[in-house]
């Protein structure tokens, strides 16, 4: 029976482990059967790897595959960067303060809803068209989803938890380091996952209005030459990076959160 029960688990095991390689050839295989009909203008996988070695041999704009993907990269991860700078401590304050949010969070909230991409007059008006506009751009996609994660993970603290802190003598300073900000840090996790998603329709938007780089620029050139499968390519490759991206902050947060348990079936 126990060998049994140990076969079993084996067998689930291998099965879990191969399910996304399945997907991904299910998302293939439906892909050569929309691209195979006679009517389709979707370009099948070969001729996308067709494009992508015209690619390789004769680069857009002067740049090489991988200096699109940084370009965009980069501009996410430095906006990402900054909103994380500015909003974690500011959400914080929030959730912690009652004064401070009594004050800013009316402002926060009549500014929220406004969406990012309307940012853009303001924004090239003050930075102009280079890397900085782009960068302040996603800075405010990014903005939102860190600060209201972050005063949410706050508020959803246990009041004992701080009651009981404050009769040991703890100071605020000490609350907030050892109870309040690990606390939340997985709600604050989420916020800059949210937010990293953000940051790349921000991006994308920003590139396709004024940019000569950038994965979101190889989709505009894409689209005004009617070369399907340049844009086919920059989206996998968004894709593909945002999907690393995310295993790259799961992984953190397993290690910057290590009691949070996740549910499995």
């Amino acid at each position: 029976m126990e060998v049994c029960t140990k076969m079993t688990k084996k067998t689930k095991n291998i099965i879990v482990n191969l399910l996304p390689f399945i997907s991904i050839g299910l998302f293939i295989g439906f892909w050569f059967l929309v691209a195979g009909k006679p009517s389709s203008i979707i370009p099948t996988p070969y001729e996308v790897y067709l494009r992508v070695v015209k690619l390789i041999e004769k680069p857009i704009s002067h740049t090489s595959i991988w200096g699109h993907v940084w370009a965009s990269t980069k501009r996410v991860l430095f906006g990402l960067l900054l909103a994380c700078f500015f909003g974690i401590p500011f959400g914080l304050l929030v959730g912690w303060n009652k004064k401070f949010r009594r004050v800013f969070k009316p402002l926060f909230e009549l500014i929220r809803p406004i969406p990012a991409l309307a940012w853009i007059p303001l924004l090239t008006l003050w930075f102009g068209i280079g890397e900085s506009s782009k960068i302040a751009l996603v800075f405010v996609g990014c903005l939102m989803p860190v600060v209201v994660n972050t005063y949410s993970g706050v508020s959803l603290i246990p009041k004992l938890n701080v009651d009981v802190a404050k009769i040991y003598g703890a100071s605020n300073s000490q609350i907030i380091t050892d109870i309040v900000l690990p606390s939340s840090l997985s709600a604050i996790m989420a916020g800059i996952s949210t937010a990293m998603g953000t940051g790349w329709i921000v991006v994308l938007a920003a590139e396709m209005i004024s940019a000569y780089q950038g994965l979101g620029f190889l989709i505009i050139r894409g689209s005004n030459v009617s070369d399907l499968a340049l844009v086919i390519f920059a989206m996998l490759l968004i894709g593909l990076i945002g999907s690393v991206l995310s295993s790259l902050l799961r992984f953190l947060e397993r290690k910057l959160c290590p009691w949070k348990v996740e549910i499995k079936n």
